[in-house]
């Protein structure tokens, strides 16, 4: 087979200003318009291109093979059965790399194609990841057809109508419709994932919620109600749970802070012990006073090195935001817990006088180590005093 560099360019990445990276394209045939941003991890592409915090976005994946353990039904994140909603696409150096793992049920191109999500390889994303780290994230639209003929002048003019994610609230669309309940645990060598025994009961807001987050909560001993993003607080309190959740998700968080933050407001008053992660951490600090803005290029990977406070231990974490708490606008009685060893940007933070805190990372990934785990069970200890 010839290599991609001798191949017609059969997928394109055009920008609003008529820039094009010319490609081969793989998976789902079409266009689709997104903001670009990039992912440092060596591993868990499944994972990512599923979790519903990567909506709107198309993932540029900085290590160059992509696809060698193939994909399967228990590495996908999406818990909302309502919809599929999740990144847009993917960017890749490499062809797709042939699967060799025994947990492998399809290739990569397949799934992709299943799940209508459009790729494109043979591109310099080293290049390309400069270009964010300098530039910022931007919107582009990425496209694939099997003849390599584009109309470039309908991608550009797509390119421009998408209005990028501040202000958007893109929550409200991947948040489960209905409640349900959860009692799966992590998965386990040999035993698949585990049904745990519960002691707390925890209800769980639905902002665009990863099942691996559902998983440790279970295994720290929770038995978790899942209801949607929007649902008003005296829903919440109504089951009378030992403690809220508030989940990770996609979008600006000052706009779906437009309808969640008077209700999470409420939720503070009422005393119970509250912990949020991601968009959930964003915001409980716009609950509590404080301010968010845009990244430049975003953290996105699993090997970002976060510092506990609280603790000084310094953890190796997972993380997927393009926004941040501007810790200057944190309030007295708000205290910073975490923090970025990257760029000092803030991680996480806890309420003085309530049990009350929240992280900015994904403590339920396992990027190697699984260093972050044991905020869920500083979440049960909170219920438990």
């Amino acid at each position: 087979m010839a290599g991609w560099e001798t191949r017609k360019p059969t997928g394109v990445l055009v920008l609003p200003d008529g820039t094009s990276i010319f490609g081969v394209g793989i998976g789902a045939v079409g266009s689709v318009a997104g903001e670009v941003c990039f992912n440092t991890a060596i591993t868990g592409y499944q994972e990512i291109l599923t979790d519903p915090s990567y909506s709107g976005q198309i993932v540029t994946y900085t290590f160059p093979h992509i696809g060698n353990v193939g994909t399967n039904r228990d590495d996908t994140e999406i818990t909302n059965k309502n919809n599929e909603d999740a990144a847009l696409g993917l960017i890749i150096r490499e062809d797709i790399t042939l699967p060799a793992n025994y947990r492998s049920a399809s290739h990569l191109n397949d799934w992709l194609t299943a799940r209508n999500l459009i790729g494109l390889s043979g591109v310099d994303t080293r290049s390309l990841t400069s270009h964010i780290r300098e530039n910022g994230m931007f919107n582009a639209v990425i496209a694939h057809a099997t003849d390599g003929n584009f109309d470039m002048a309908a991608l550009q003019a797509q390119a421009k109508e998408f209005c990028g994610l501040e202000g958007l609230d893109l929550a409200i669309n991947v948040s489960t419709k209905t409640s349900y309940e959860n009692n799966q645990g992590r998965w386990r060598w040999g035993d698949g994932f585990v049904t745990t025994d519960t002691s707390k009961h925890v209800v769980a807001l639905d902002y665009g919620l990863k099942k691996n987050i559902l998983r440790c909560l279970s295994s720290a001993g929770c038995r978790v109600t899942v209801l949607p993003g929007n649902s008003p607080a005296e829903d919440v309190l109504a089951h009378n749970p030992d403690g809220i959740f508030l989940s990770n998700g996609p979008g600006d968080p000052a706009a779906t802070g437009n309808y969640a933050v008077p209700e999470i407001q409420k939720l503070v008053a009422s005393g119970k012990p509250i912990f949020g992660i991601c968009l959930g951490h964003q915001m409980l600090a716009l609950a509590l006073g404080a301010k968010t803005e845009k990244m430049l290029q975003g953290h996105h990977g699993a090997n970002h090195p976060v510092k506990d406070l609280t603790t000084d231990k310094v953890e190796i974490t997972s993380m997927n935001h393009g926004f941040t708490v501007n810790r200057d606008s944190l309030p007295d009685n708000v205290v910073e817990t975490h923090i970025s060893l990257f760029d000092g940007t803030n991680c996480g933070i806890s309420l003085k006088d309530k049990p009350v805190f929240s992280v900015q990372y994904h403590p339920e990934a396992s990027p190697g180590p699984q260093d972050s785990h044991y905020i869920f069970d500083r979440f049960v200890t909170a219920m438990g005093n």
